[in-house]
C-alpha cells in the first residue's frame, strides 16, 4: 500500500499515491532502457561518438600538463571536472573547472544499475579551464551547463594557463551531467558500491 505522505523526486514534491506509483513506473522503465545519456550504470558507459574519443584519449596527469606544457600540447586527454564558472558568447564557452577523479565503480542507491550514478572524487585535484563549443541543449534551460555541472572533456592542453595557474584545454568533445545526475564520493555515507 502506498502512503499518502509527499515524496520528493528531483526538486518536485509529489503528494498523490497514484502520482507516486506512476513516477516509480516511469523511473523503472527509464532505467531498464540502459545506456541513457547520464550513464546510470555500475561502471562508466560511453554514449554515441564518445567511444571513439575514449579509445583515443591518453592518460595524461594534471601535474604532467602543468610541468611540461609544451610536450603535453599534442596529447589528447580526458578529464572530469566540476564547473565553477561558465562564460559564453554564442556557442563558444569558457568553463572554469576543478579536476575530479572518476571512480571506476559508481555509487548506487539499490541493487539495480539504474540506481547508480557516475561518481567522481569529492576532493578537487586542481583548477583548469575548458574552451568548448556548447551544444544548443547545453546552453539554456534547466539542464544547461552552469556552476555545479559535471563535464568529461576530451581535448588538448593549449600550453597556456588560466589566472588560477590551471592548464587551459581546447575541448574537441565533451559529455555533460547537470547537477543532480551524478554524485561525488561524499555520497558514500548514503549510497553504496
Amino acid at each position: 500500500m502506498l502512503s499518502s505522505r509527499p515524496i520528493l523526486v528531483g526538486s518536485v514534491k509529489l503528494a498523490q499515491p497514484r502520482t507516486k506509483a506512476l513516477v516509480l513506473i516511469c523511473l523503472c522503465a527509464a532505467g531498464a532502457c540502459g545506456g541513457n545519456r547520464y550513464g546510470y550504470a555500475r561502471t562508466y558507459e560511453p554514449i554515441g561518438d564518445e567511444r571513439d574519443w575514449l579509445e583515443r584519449a591518453e592518460t595524461v596527469g594534471y601535474e604532467q600538463v602543468r610541468r611540461n606544457p609544451e610536450t603535453s600540447k599534442d596529447r589528447l586527454l580526458s578529464w572530469f571536472g566540476l564547473v565553477t564558472k561558465i562564460e559564453s558568447s554564442g556557442p563558444k564557452a569558457r568553463a572554469t573547472m576543478t579536476l575530479r577523479l572518476h571512480q571506476a565503480r559508481h555509487l548506487c542507491a539499490g541493487e539495480s544499475s539504474s540506481s547508480c550514478r557516475v561518481t567522481v572524487s569529492e576532493k578537487a585535484m586542481g583548477p583548469f579551464t575548458a574552451l568548448l563549443d556548447m551544444r544548443p541543449e547545453d546552453a539554456k534551460g534547466r539542464q544547461r551547463i552552469w556552476g555545479g555541472s559535471l563535464l568529461r572533456v576530451y581535448g588538448r592542453p593549449t600550453g597556456e594557463f588560466d589566472d588560477q595557474g590551471g592548464p587551459i584545454v581546447a575541448v574537441s568533445y565533451y559529455r555533460h551531467w547537470p547537477l543532480g545526475t551524478y554524485v561525488t564520493t561524499g555520497a558514500r555515507r548514503v549510497l553504496r558500491r
